[in-house]
């Protein structure tokens, strides 16, 4: 996949094209069922497929308080566009320029110009433009002016009323349901970060881990204890995750998410790695005293090592 980072950037006879717009953040089931689609479409008619996206919410830039978490980093996004088998990918920075882009300028310039877009696909509530003035309808008008068809996308519900949406998967993950979240998405919820020094309490109980630095991409799941795997490059370990400010002890800073790797000790200091979340073996709770903290400790590792098989 060829990433071009703005418009300036792009070469002149991208197209023609089949083009999708969107946050895309995370990339989840509903997204992939757009550019399987996307990829088929552009493929049939001999086409490069195109995925333009942002490089941040369009809310940050017009209403930074409403602004959702995103679901993953800039860098995990274009990989997982990349797993997609899309041609290309346009990252624009939605900046005060684009946020103001009038419909007719994104699809003239943007889609037509830039993009030679012959097919655009996008599902029914999309909004282009500036103030979201544009709507599907306005598209296929725009599309007829410059040459381009305008496809539509049905929403997926997998067995539910619900659409599958970023907004949804947020929600299970801020419950502590990363199952549920992981087929929305397609795959295991993970965060990434560098792995820092930590209080070394861990270490002193027994159970050494991998602290996560808290500039980590991706969102944290609800505090508590999970099964899951931290991957390091080529390599994936068993682990019991700790995710919060653990109650027990006093100045631990929230939504610290820490790694206890199954059976062997690793020196991971200074390696950025993912952290995914399998299943929620418990939430998180205030022990009396050291004892009972080690003993719920054994506990979650003997739970983990069952659900991980």
């Amino acid at each position: 996949m060829k990433t071009y980072f703005g418009l300036d950037g792009v070469p002149a006879g991208l197209g023609p094209s089949a083009v999708t717009i969107g946050k895309f953040d995370g990339v989840h089931a509903g997204h992939r069922a757009v550019l399987d689609e996307l990829t088929r479409v552009a493929r049939e008619r001999g086409l490069t497929s195109v995925v333009i996206t942002f490089d941040r919410h369009p809310l940050a830039q017009l209403d930074p308080l409403a602004r959702p978490d995103a679901l993953v980093g800039n860098q995990q996004k274009l990989e997982l566009l990349a797993e997609t088998g899309v041609d290309v990918t346009l990252f624009l920075p939605f900046d005060a320029a684009l946020a103001a882009m009038p419909p007719r300028e994104f699809a003239q310039r943007i889609l037509h110009e830039i993009c030679g877009a012959s097919v655009v696909m996008v599902g029914e509530d999309f909004r282009f433009g500036a103030k979201g003035q544009g709507t599907f309808e306005t598209l296929r008008t725009l599309g007829a002016e410059f040459g381009f068809d305008v496809d539509l996308i049905a929403e997926v519900k997998p067995g539910d009323a619900r659409k599958v949406s970023s907004t949804w998967i947020r929600e299970l993950l801020a419950q502590g349901e990363v199952q549920r979240a992981g087929e929305l998405l397609g795959r295991t919820p993970s965060v990434r970060g560098m792995v820092v020094h930590g209080a070394a309490r861990g270490r002193e109980l027994g159970f050494p881990t991998a602290n996560l630095s808290p500039e980590s991409e991706g969102l944290i799941p609800a505090d508590g204890v999970y099964a899951g795997w931290l991957i390091d490059g080529e390599e994936r370990y068993p682990a019991a995750i700790s995710v919060g400010s653990n109650p027990t002890f006093a100045g631990v800073p929230p939504k610290q998410v820490e790694a206890y790797v199954l059976d062997r000790e690793l020196d991971l200091y200074d390696h950025v790695v993912d952290v995914s979340f399998v299943a929620r073996i418990r939430g998180q709770v205030r022990f009396t005293g050291i004892e009972p903290l080690i003993a719920q400790m054994n506990d979650d590792v003997a739970v983990a090592r069952t659900l991980l098989g």
